[in-house]
């Protein structure tokens, strides 16, 4: 049987959904992102349950999707992904619904995040209501420094303002939680040690409000974002991303990082390339 990539457990309110790939610094493959679908799907259809968290075993919250997969043809997706529309059925599913599913999740939501959350670990922990965040947590999007118009939702400028997000993103920054905090993208900087307990007393806070009334407030909420064009500019830059990611520059770049393998990647990463 194959280990489960995703953990849940309820506690009282409390349904956390952990991470469990602690190995490749909870990198999202096809099946964690279905396992954290199924999560969902129990969270919603579980009455006793008023917040969810979202954890990650390890060091590390989530390092993005796991480029190993999308290199190497394992990918479940692979022979759909072989074509243009393939890869935006693919994208469009995988990517932009999961995780705008988390976002409109009717129950409140928690992110609990230490380490590196990047690139689209970060986009997953923005899709949450409320970010806690481990002092040595850092936050970063380098991607377009690999020839991506970062991740399929451009969340920055939504979190920390256009002129930081055209920032962070045009010169790969890499935010620490203080900084994250400043932005407007972290609700609370705690010890490392103190991470999950911060996580699960905002939870218990949140759980004290009838859920009808959370779920309203928070659909509200959502709603007035919406009203000021965030659905509309993040369906903008998907179609945005399927267009750089298939021009040749970036096609080419992919060509090398196939022949490279990992390495290569973490180059780019960095910017020796």
């Amino acid at each position: 049987m194959t280990p489960s990539r995703v953990g849940y457990e309820v506690d009282g309110p409390v349904a956390t959904i952990t991470l469990r790939r602690p190995e490749v610094a909870n990198a999202l493959d096809s099946a964690t992102i279905d396992e954290l679908d199924g999560a969902l799907d129990r969270a919603d259809a579980d009455d006793a349950v008023r917040v969810l968290v979202l954890a990650a075993e390890g060091e590390h919250f989530c390092s993005g999707h796991d480029l190993k997969e999308l290199m190497d043809g394992s990918d479940p997706w692979a022979a759909m992904r072989a074509t243009p529309e393939g890869k935006l059925r693919h994208e469009q599913v995988m990517y932009f619904d999961r995780c705008v599913r988390l976002r409109d999740f009717r129950k409140p939501t928690i992110a609990a995040v230490q380490g590196a959350c990047s690139a689209a670990g970060l986009m997953l922990a923005c899709m949450c209501d409320l970010i806690v965040a481990a002092d040595d947590a850092r936050f970063s999007n380098p991607v377009l420094r690999m020839s991506g118009a970062a991740v399929e939702l451009l969340v920055e400028p939504w979190e920390m303002g256009p002129r930081k997000a055209k920032e962070f993103l045009l010169c790969a920054r890499t935010l620490t939680a203080d900084e994250a905090e400043r932005y407007g993208m972290v609700n609370l900087v705690v010890p490392r040690a103190e991470l999950a307990g911060a996580a699960r007393a905002i939870a218990d806070e949140v759980a004290l409000v009838p859920p009808v009334t959370a779920q309203a407030v928070k659909a509200s909420i959502n709603a007035m974002v919406d009203r000021m064009g965030q659905r509309d500019s993040w369906r903008h830059h998907f179609m945005v991303h399927q267009f750089v990611s298939n021009t040749e520059t970036a096609l080419g770049l992919m060509r090398k990082r196939k022949a490279g393998g990992m390495d290569h990647v973490k180059r780019e990463q960095s910017g020796e390339l």
